[in-house]
């Protein structure tokens, strides 16, 4: 889909900018490719104004060990960038958009939605060519419940096995042979310039996408400022408004359904002229419960495709698989706890 980025509210003259911007970013690569466009795309609006990168550690970053969905979840990647807003240590955060969680904290908003990257996402080896060609018993790394549940139901012979840290890190434990095959979004390769890494994309229709995958958003501090500069107005121009509508849908429905890393949930909207078409999947992890829906209509109201989609899926029982990965993540934990507790005598 291809749709020009839709300017809105520019400020009038570099003027109306401030003197200086600070964005906060996490350190991976990945991230502060994110943060350095962020910083190129303001420049060339305001050349007056200074704009800066704060490079920080989150708690995300630093637990590696364990799955995500058992640490807290995408909310340990933004949190440190939240305080140094409110500190006033920076003035605005970047993050890859499937990483901010659905409800944001009290004071806090999206300010701009960057044009979408490819959504897909990708399959990554170095010694076969699809899922499809993998052998049986072939170990598969994902960092995703989604990703888990669609591959577990098509592809019961292979083993999921969890794989954290950021792309280098991943790209690292699949060389080292640690898996057979490992699975990426296709955006962070393509905008780290490794589009050679990947083997094959997986469509939609095989592997329905995250919400707000491949997407970049602007958190600010909802708050005016006290030297009067409209952080909405100046980071207006970033906006894209056909990915702001799309998300909007996706979030919705993962908002609806308690969306985060604990449960499979996928949503996944495209635009086209006026229309929008809206899927959407929740899962078990095993892959063996799955609800689909798709919805189509006015891209004008994309809160309510998402509502729609919604309504679609509780129809096909979608809360009762979402408790069922819930008694499963909470027997999963209770296993491991007992697993780790001083053995006694008998």
């Amino acid at each position: 889909m291809t749709v020009k980025e839709t300017v809105l509210n520019v400020p009038e003259s570099a003027q109306e900018a401030p003197a200086k911007l600070i964005i906060a970013s996490r350190e991976s690569r990945l991230a502060m490719w994110q943060a350095e466009h962020v910083r190129t795309r303001l420049s060339a609006l305001y050349p007056q104004c200074s704009v800066e990168i704060l490079g920080m550690t989150t708690r995300g970053d630093q637990i590696l060990d364990r799955a995500l969905s058992k640490v807290g979840g995408k909310g340990l990647f933004v949190k440190e960038l939240e305080v140094a807003m409110a500190e006033g240590r920076a003035d605005l955060a970047v993050h890859s958009l499937k990483d901010v969680p659905m409800e944001l904290p009290e004071g806090f908003e999206l300010a701009a939605v960057l044009e979408r990257e490819d959504p897909r996402d990708a399959f990554v080896s170095n010694d076969h060519a699809s899922l499809d060609a993998l052998p049986p018993g072939a170990v598969v790394g994902t960092s995703s419940l989604r990703r888990q549940a669609l591959i577990a139901a098509r592809y019961p012979h292979l083993v999921i096995k969890p794989l954290r840290g950021n792309l280098d890190t991943r790209l690292g434990k699949l060389d080292r042979g640690d898996y057979a095959a490992i699975i990426l979004a296709a955006a962070g390769l393509k905008r780290l310039g490794l589009p050679q890494r990947i083997r094959a994309l997986l469509e939609p229709e095989d592997s329905l996408p995250a919400a707000g995958q491949g997407a970049m958003a602007i958190e600010i501090v909802s708050a005016a400022r006290g030297d009067g500069v409209d952080l909405r107005a100046l980071l207006a121009p970033l906006n894209h408004d056909a990915t702001a509508r799309a998300v909007a849908a996706e979030r919705k429905v993962s908002k609806i359904f308690g969306g985060s890393c604990q449960i499979p949930l996928a949503a996944f909207a495209t635009v086209s002229g006026s229309t929008m078409r809206l899927r959407a999947m929740v899962a078990t992890p095993d892959g063996q419960r799955t609800a689909r829906a798709e919805v189509a209509g006015s891209w004008e109201h994309p809160e309510f495709l998402g509502e729609q989609v919604s309504i679609l899926l509780e129809d096909q029982d979608a809360h009762a698989i979402l408790a069922a990965c819930k008694q499963e993540a909470a027997a999963a934990d209770a296993a491991a706890a007992a697993a780790a507790a001083p053995g006694q005598d008998a």
